[in-house]
């Protein structure tokens, strides 16, 4: 990675390494809908494919990750504590890993959802990501918070989109619960290791807006100091 790529990535943003990263982050969690909409149809190739773009975006986000920690200057970050800054990239980083595994998980052991699950599971997945889009958009507004001394009104605009992150990240609760109920009635007419591995597959899934919360609870603490 050039140093001119980090100079354009740092600027004068004490913020802007945390947008870039979240950015891709973002990237590669959305891949799991091309991802799961292959999975229930059955397309092995394309789910192979995109599998294995999820892996090159993480191992992407990872890499930026590992160099912004290398190179991020103390000096320009006056208005944010560099420990947060990083702090605030290893949550991010956790969610692209999230989605990675998922992926793994399904296409290691060749996967396939029960009919009546399918569309509850897309609903599950696309949610997820909603939060993994809500997380970026809040780190996106930091910007202006810290070109505003952290003023008031910026304050309680980035506070509405954490809270609107928490709904996003209850929703998916709510979602798992109905999938694993769904799962419950199925158990009888499926294989027991693949029903416990279904059960893994939601969990997993569900933790990725679970990973995009912590991110915005990372981001209320950091506003805190």
């Amino acid at each position: 990675m050039s140093g001119n790529y980090l100079s354009g990535i740092f600027g004068s943003s004490p913020v802007r390494p945390l947008q870039e990263h979240m950015q891709k982050v973002v990237c590669c969690v959305s891949e799991l809908v091309p991802f799961t909409l292959a999975v229930l149809a059955g397309d092995e190739h394309s789910r192979n494919q995109h599998h294995q773009n999820i892996i090159d975006m993480e191992k992407e986000a990872d890499a930026l990750k590992k160099e912004l920690r290398l190179r991020l200057p103390s000096s320009l970050f006056m208005p944010v504590d560099r420990r947060d800054v990083l702090e605030v990239l290893t949550m991010q980083d956790l969610v692209a890993g999230g989605a990675r595994d998922v992926a793994g998980l399904i296409t290691g052991r060749n996967m396939m959802f029960p009919e009546s699950m399918s569309a509850k599971y897309m609903a599950l997945v696309q949610r997820c990501i909603d939060a993994c889009n809500q997380a970026h958009t809040t780190i996106c507004e930091l910007d202006e918070l810290v070109e505003t001394g952290f003023g008031k009104i910026e304050r309680e605009r980035v506070g509405g989109l954490l809270h609107e992150l928490d709904e996003i990240e209850q929703d998916t609760d709510e979602q798992q619960v109905v999938l694993r109920h769904e799962l419950f009635k199925l158990e009888d007419e499926l294989h027991p290791v693949h029903v416990m591995f279904l059960y893994k597959v939601i969990e997993n899934t569900g933790g990725i807006a679970d990973r995009a919360q912590r991110v915005g609870s990372r981001l209320q603490l950091m506003l805190a100091r």
